[in-house]
């Protein structure tokens, strides 16, 4: 399911509007076609044999949640989708459940933090070789993410992040939001607000990558590779 925010309806001035409408007008100017119909068409062939390979890993996974821990296999969050001139697009990200169910029912939304006691004994497993992200492929797939591009942020963090950080809204224009990414292989899970301020100037290298095929090219294969590394070393968080 889709949704949408209108960016006008937001408390932001008219003059931000206008900015938000300047910048994403500047990204589309310098992204050549070609570039976003091979950027969808690679999503579309590497998601896809990424679940033709992993279909006898996926049901094993979900046993072992099962088995680990009560709760259900798949956790979904309302995340922010790629922001356009005059609105925003909200999805639903699918994963599989590394945590408590009631991990965030004292605190709210908050950041996971290094050795969360709200993980489960499966799911710093799952974190650490980032297989629990599995299931976005699928949102790949349906055209809610892309496999690489700026990590998608929560709702609830979102208005936040936006009035402390300089051109973070800025960073989904045009872009999907990715499984991976520049910033996160450089840098991994978000633990707080400085972490994000830190990300936002790789989400906008990686924007600029896309000003050519062979930079975009390049610069997703690199990442593709550095994030098999993070997989099988078990850098995750």
């Amino acid at each position: 399911m889709n949704m949408t925010i209108n960016t006008t309806s937001r408390s932001a001035t008219p003059a931000t509007v206008r900015t938000h409408q300047a910048s994403y007008s500047a990204l589309n100017s310098y992204v050549p076609k070609t570039v976003l119909l091979a950027k969808r068409a690679m999503d579309i062939a590497v998601a896809a044999t990424g679940l033709l390979a992993c279909a006898f890993l996926l049901p094993v996974i979900a046993l072992a949640i099962k088995l680990d821990s009560p709760g259900p296999v798949i956790f979904r969050q309302l995340r922010i989708g790629h922001a356009e001139a005059s609105f925003t697009h909200l999805f639903w990200m699918y994963k599989f459940r590394t945590m408590r169910v009631d991990a965030e029912a004292a605190s709210g939304a908050v950041w996971a933090t290094k050795g969360d006691p709200r993980v489960t004994a499966l799911g710093r497993f799952l974190r650490k070789t980032r297989l629990d992200e599995l299931p976005q492929l699928f949102n790949v797939l349906r055209g809610d993410m892309s496999l690489i591009g700026p990590r998608p942020e929560r709702p609830g963090f979102y208005q936040k992040l936006e009035t402390a950080i300089p051109f973070f809204a800025e960073r989904t224009f045009g872009l999907k939001p990715g499984i991976t990414g520049l910033a996160q292989v450089n840098q991994g899970y978000d633990r707080d607000i400085e972490d994000v301020r830190s990300k936002v100037g790789y989400d906008h290298a990686y924007a600029l990558s896309l000003s050519s095929f062979i930079t975009w090219l390049s610069t997703d294969l690199r990442i593709m590779v550095q994030t098999v590394a993070v997989m099988v070393c078990g850098r995750g968080q």
